[in-house]
């Protein structure tokens, strides 16, 4: 059994027009009918445009929104049954890492705090003044590990550039140890030198932490360089899934051919 699977999920979202008690008039299909398999320590890029359903499909691995039909399951536990309370609990798990890390982090909470609440998420007993030191250990590592300097925990997210504060919202997702990573268009607010930075960052904590990965994206040229396999998203649907590099250099969906050629290309010149 693979570590994460999906069966023919769908995430269906119902269109009402002329007020509140009106009929409904249109189904949106947003996920419809999406069937996936990751093994464990891999990474799946997740490919399409904009409203194609990708984010829509991670709410729903995620569980913060509710799967009209088919199953989830991770590490062999079906998600989609699970009772509300259940999932709460057993979303420490399976951690999300969202494309402005400034909207995603709290402006009024140091680096520390930030950190440190998410650590307590599953280890409640580093709360109690007796444990402040191992807490504050943990904190330093888990900076470290992305590639901050432990001295700066006292600070704010204004005082950190674009790049600092996707590492920081990194080392939260990190924090409560999760199997799985969900990253939403993580480098396409930062610029060009900082994104391959943080892609390398990506690459060296799956190897390191065995991590598991959905990383989405509109850029094929970006998901290729990151992921093991590449599944191309386009109207709610699955188009395209295999291999990185088959999908890459021997597309068969007409879709992803188009995304191909959209990628731009330097031209040498005399």
């Amino acid at each position: 059994m693979a570590f994460l699977e999906l069966h023919d999920v769908k995430t269906h979202f119902q269109q009402q027009e002329g007020g509140l008690f009106s009929k409904v008039t249109n189904t949106i299909r947003a996920v419809d009918g999406v069937s996936l398999k990751i093994e464990k320590g891999s990474i799946l890029g997740l490919v399409g445009e904009s409203g194609c359903g990708k984010s829509t499909l991670s709410r729903t691995v995620m569980q913060l929104q509710p799967a009209t039909g088919g199953k989830v399951i991770l590490d062999g536990e079906e998600l989609t049954a699970l009772a509300p309370q259940l999932v709460r609990s057993r979303r420490l798990d399976f951690q999300m890492i969202f494309q402005d890390p400034y909207a995603s982090l709290n402006p009024r909470m140091t680096v520390f705090s930030t950190l440190a609440e998410a650590i307590c998420q599953r280890h409640p007993h580093l709360k109690t003044t007796s444990n402040k030191a191992e807490l504050n250990n943990r904190v330093t590592e888990l900076m470290a590990t992305v590639g901050l300097d432990a001295r700066h925990m006292r600070k704010y997210p204004h005082e950190f550039s674009g790049g600092q504060r996707q590492r920081i919202a990194i080392a939260r997702a990190l924090a409560p140890e999760p199997k799985l990573i969900i990253a939403d268009e993580p480098v396409s607010a930062l610029d060009v030198s900082i994104q391959s930075q943080i892609l390398n960052l990506l690459l060296e904590l799956r190897k390191t932490l065995n991590l598991t990965m959905i990383f989405i994206s509109h850029d094929l040229s970006v998901v290729r360089y990151i992921s093991d396999q590449i599944a191309v998203m386009y109207s709610g649907k699955i188009v395209e899934y295999g291999d990185a590099e088959r999908v890459f250099h021997e597309p068969e969906a007409d879709y992803t051919k188009k995304l191909l050629s959209a990628i731009p290309h330097i031209k040498a010149t005399a």
